[in-house]
């Protein structure tokens, strides 16, 4: 029984390489291309939309007690 390899776009770099589990960086191609994305979104440049305004810090609970 042969297994077919799936093969994909890195989501950072579009760079085709094989769909492995044993990828850490899986769904990117390389660690490069995984820390490229992570920056983006700890520098705000991507963001989740949502339908309301956010917490305000009176709605967080920090666990304070």
């Amino acid at each position: 029984m042969s297994t077919k390899s799936v093969m994909i776009k890195c989501p950072k770099c579009q760079k085709e390489h094989v769909y492995d589990t044993k990828n850490e960086f899986r769904p990117f191609c390389s660690e490069r291309c995984k820390l490229i994305d992570f920056n983006g979104w700890a520098s705000d440049l991507y963001s989740v939309a949502s339908e309301e305004g956010g917490l305000s810090e009176g709605q967080l609970d920090f666990g304070d007690d």
